[in-house]
Protein backbone atom coordinates (compact mmCIF):
# COMPACT_ATOMS: atom_id res chain seq x y z
CA UNK A 1 0.00 0.00 0.00
CA UNK A 2 1.46 3.40 -0.93
CA UNK A 3 2.40 5.92 1.72
CA UNK A 4 0.24 9.04 1.57
CA UNK A 5 1.01 12.56 2.68
CA UNK A 6 -1.30 15.03 4.31
CA UNK A 7 -0.64 18.75 3.93
CA UNK A 8 1.15 19.09 7.28
CA UNK A 9 3.44 16.14 6.61
CA UNK A 10 4.23 17.41 3.10
CA UNK A 11 5.07 20.87 4.43
CA UNK A 12 7.24 19.35 7.16
CA UNK A 13 9.33 17.64 4.45
CA UNK A 14 10.02 20.87 2.57
CA UNK A 15 13.25 21.98 4.31
CA UNK A 16 15.01 18.67 3.65
CA UNK A 17 13.42 18.29 0.22
CA UNK A 18 14.37 21.85 -0.75
CA UNK A 19 18.01 21.19 0.18
CA UNK A 20 18.10 17.97 -1.84
CA UNK A 21 16.42 19.58 -4.86
CA UNK A 22 18.83 22.54 -4.81
CA UNK A 23 21.75 20.10 -4.74
CA UNK A 24 20.22 18.13 -7.59
CA UNK A 25 19.60 21.24 -9.67
CA UNK A 26 23.17 22.49 -9.10
CA UNK A 27 24.58 19.11 -10.11
CA UNK A 28 22.40 19.12 -13.24
CA UNK A 29 23.84 22.51 -14.24
CA UNK A 30 27.40 21.24 -13.70
CA UNK A 31 26.72 18.05 -15.65
CA UNK A 32 25.46 20.07 -18.61
CA UNK A 33 28.55 22.31 -18.49
CA UNK A 34 30.89 19.29 -18.37
CA UNK A 35 29.05 17.60 -21.23
CA UNK A 36 29.32 20.77 -23.30
CA UNK A 37 33.04 21.03 -22.56
CA UNK A 38 33.61 17.42 -23.65
CA UNK A 39 31.73 18.07 -26.89
CA UNK A 40 33.67 21.30 -27.47
CA UNK A 41 37.01 19.57 -26.90
CA UNK A 42 36.23 16.71 -29.24
CA UNK A 43 34.23 18.54 -31.93
CA UNK A 44 37.20 19.18 -34.26
CA UNK A 45 37.93 15.45 -34.48
CA UNK A 46 34.28 14.48 -34.75
CA UNK A 47 33.61 16.99 -37.53
CA UNK A 48 36.76 16.26 -39.48
CA UNK A 49 36.51 12.54 -38.89
CA UNK A 50 40.17 12.62 -37.83
CA UNK A 51 41.23 13.96 -41.24
CA UNK A 52 44.94 14.47 -41.86
CA UNK A 53 44.55 18.26 -41.63
CA UNK A 54 43.71 17.95 -37.92
CA UNK A 55 46.39 18.48 -35.27
CA UNK A 56 47.79 15.12 -34.33
CA UNK A 57 49.93 13.48 -31.74
CA UNK A 58 50.50 15.50 -28.59
CA UNK A 59 47.44 17.75 -28.99
CA UNK A 60 45.11 14.78 -29.47
CA UNK A 61 46.67 13.06 -26.45
CA UNK A 62 46.04 16.19 -24.34
CA UNK A 63 42.42 16.29 -25.47
CA UNK A 64 42.00 12.59 -24.73
CA UNK A 65 43.41 13.01 -21.22
CA UNK A 66 41.28 16.07 -20.44
CA UNK A 67 38.22 14.26 -21.81
CA UNK A 68 38.99 11.25 -19.61
CA UNK A 69 39.24 13.44 -16.49
CA UNK A 70 36.06 15.34 -17.36
CA UNK A 71 34.19 12.07 -17.85
CA UNK A 72 35.33 10.87 -14.43
CA UNK A 73 34.02 14.08 -12.85
CA UNK A 74 30.84 13.76 -14.87
CA UNK A 75 30.28 10.20 -13.65
CA UNK A 76 30.78 11.29 -10.04
CA UNK A 77 28.15 14.00 -10.45
CA UNK A 78 25.72 11.62 -12.14
CA UNK A 79 26.22 9.22 -9.21
CA UNK A 80 25.40 12.04 -6.77
CA UNK A 81 22.31 12.93 -8.78
CA UNK A 82 21.15 9.32 -8.73
CA UNK A 83 21.65 9.16 -4.96
CA UNK A 84 19.57 12.34 -4.48
CA UNK A 85 16.80 10.98 -6.72
CA UNK A 86 16.80 7.69 -4.78
CA UNK A 87 16.54 9.64 -1.52
CA UNK A 88 13.51 11.58 -2.81
CA UNK A 89 11.95 8.38 -4.08
CA UNK A 90 12.59 6.77 -0.67
CA UNK A 91 10.48 9.49 0.92
CA UNK A 92 7.64 8.45 -1.40
CA UNK A 93 7.79 11.77 -3.23
CA UNK A 94 7.65 11.82 -7.02
CA UNK A 95 10.30 13.97 -8.69
CA UNK A 96 8.80 15.46 -11.84
CA UNK A 97 11.39 17.99 -13.00
CA UNK A 98 14.88 18.74 -11.71
CA UNK A 99 15.26 22.17 -13.31
CA UNK A 100 12.23 23.69 -11.54
CA UNK A 101 12.30 21.38 -8.53
CA UNK A 102 8.80 20.14 -9.30
CA UNK A 103 7.54 17.29 -7.11
CA UNK A 104 4.27 15.57 -6.27
CA UNK A 105 3.32 14.09 -2.93
CA UNK A 106 0.82 11.22 -3.05
CA UNK A 107 -2.27 12.04 -0.98
CA UNK A 108 -5.77 10.77 -0.30
CA UNK A 109 -8.86 12.96 -0.13
CA UNK A 110 -12.07 11.19 0.84
CA UNK A 111 -10.49 7.92 -0.31
CA UNK A 112 -9.52 9.41 -3.70
CA UNK A 113 -5.82 9.51 -4.62
CA UNK A 114 -4.48 12.92 -5.71
CA UNK A 115 -1.12 14.66 -5.97
CA UNK A 116 -0.13 17.50 -3.66
CA UNK A 117 1.97 19.62 -6.01
CA UNK A 118 4.96 21.78 -5.02
CA UNK A 119 8.06 23.25 -6.63
CA UNK A 120 11.14 25.17 -5.57
CA UNK A 121 10.42 28.81 -4.82
CA UNK A 122 7.03 28.14 -3.27
CA UNK A 123 6.75 28.79 0.44
CA UNK A 124 4.57 25.77 1.21
CA UNK A 125 2.37 23.15 -0.43
CA UNK A 126 -0.68 25.04 -1.73
CA UNK A 127 -1.58 23.15 -4.90
CA UNK A 128 -3.00 19.80 -5.97
CA UNK A 129 -4.05 17.95 -9.11
CA UNK A 130 -5.62 14.66 -10.08
CA UNK A 131 -3.32 11.68 -10.55
CA UNK A 132 -4.28 11.63 -14.24
CA UNK A 133 -3.31 15.27 -14.71
CA UNK A 134 -0.15 17.30 -14.48
CA UNK A 135 1.24 20.66 -13.44
CA UNK A 136 -0.86 22.61 -15.95
CA UNK A 137 -4.03 21.32 -14.27
CA UNK A 138 -3.08 22.09 -10.70
CA UNK A 139 -5.54 23.92 -8.48
CA UNK A 140 -5.35 25.63 -5.11
CA UNK A 141 -5.88 23.51 -2.01
CA UNK A 142 -8.91 25.68 -1.12
CA UNK A 143 -10.61 24.25 -4.22
CA UNK A 144 -10.10 20.67 -3.06
CA UNK A 145 -13.40 18.88 -2.60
Amino acid sequence: MPDFYDIDRANAMLPELRETLLLLRGLRTEVIALRDRIVELNAPWAIAGAATSMPAGARRAEVDEETRLLRLRLQGMVDQMQAAAVEIDGWGIHLRQIETGLVDFPALVSGRPIWLCWRLGEERVEWWHETTEGFDSRRRLEDLV
